[in-house]
């Protein structure tokens, strides 16, 4: 009969669910407190323990004689500050253990993590195969979940450009494209190395599988280079839309400016004719009964010389 530990050490935040042998140790928003825990009760190097309190460590793969380091990054959406940003996921792997260190925003491992503590039909499913095959599965899962923040991308930008075609525009539209696109650039700098790390997965954790998954690895592979395209795609349409908007932005502008050029080119003669006869000398038809008349026929025939000008020369 399997057993199942599922305790939380005392001043730790360190979770662990056990089955047929292999031990799963789950570390949220981890601290020194934490590694200090580990580097006492493995042996693990001092370099990997700082890397999982860094901030700003790349994917990788560190290969030992009695265990593997890896360091991934997920994409996660920072409610507090609206955006999107890379959620590092520290893995110790071993002969008998999984150990994962993360912020505590990975909803997909969290869910899984929950499930092999609730369920022993999960924990059998999952764990069985040995830690690799754990392994393989959170990846999986997290992988997969990247797969709606793009579709999300692309329905934004669906919006955006129904939003850019519209007779009236919003004056926000700017700043949704912006943002948009920031996010399209942290998500493409959060995917671009973990390419690597994943291609590299499989034969590093051989040793630690009890059945061939070369088939699924193949597969895992192929999404992420299916979610690499999409953001390719992604990339490309918000610099389309973006170059579209500008462009609709500055001919909307010009035509403003033309035609207040127009107008102000048409009302010209009539504001000469008024600044004339606004003058404190002796002009024509001053005195005359219909200057009134007389001026305003004069100013009426002038602009209708300059908008046929203007026509003539095709400008209006």
């Amino acid at each position: 009969m399997a057993v199942v530990q599922n305790s939380k050490i005392p001043k730790l935040r360190m979770e662990s669910v056990e089955f047929g042998g292999l031990v799963w140790y789950d570390v949220e928003r981890p601290t020194e407190v934490e590694t200090l825990h580990l580097s006492q009760n493995f042996s693990f190097h001092p370099l990997d323990l700082d890397d999982v309190l860094s901030k700003r460590q790349r994917p990788k793969i560190d290969e030992y004689k009695d265990y593997l380091f890896f360091v991934f990054h997920f994409p996660a959406y920072n409610k507090l500050e609206r955006l999107l940003m890379p959620s590092q996921l520290s893995v110790f792997i071993g002969q008998g253990f999984l150990i994962t260190l993360h912020a505590g925003n990975l909803k997909p491992l969290m869910k899984l993590f929950r499930e092999c503590e609730l369920d022993e039909e999960s924990r059998k499913e999952y764990m069985r195969h040995g830690p690799g095959y754990l392994l393989y599965r959170i990846v999986d899962r997290l992988v997969d979940y990247c797969q709606p923040i793009v579709n999300k991308i692309l329905d934004s930008m669906d919006s955006i450009e129904d939003e850019i075609f519209a007779r009236r525009r919003r004056s926000g539209t700017v700043r949704d494209i912006s943002i948009l696109r920031r996010d399209i650039i942290t998500f493409r700098r959060t995917v671009w190395p973990m390419r690597a790390v994943i291609a590299g997965l499989e034969p590093k954790i051989k040793r630690y599988i009890d059945t061939d998954l070369n088939v699924y690895f193949g597969d895992l592979i192929d999404h992420t280079d299916k979610l690499w395209d999409s953001l390719d795609e992604c990339k490309e349409i918000i610099e389309g839309l973006s170059s579209t908007f500008d462009s609709m932005s500055i001919n909307n502008y010009n035509e403003g400016i033309r035609i207040l050029t127009i107008f102000a080119t048409i009302s010209l003669p009539s504001l000469l004719v008024a600044s004339i006869y606004g003058m404190n000398i002796d002009l024509p038809f001053q005195h005359n009964d219909h200057t009134i008349i007389i001026v305003g026929l004069l100013t009426l025939a002038a602009t209708a010389i300059t908008a046929v000008v203007l026509r003539w020369l095709k400008i209006i």
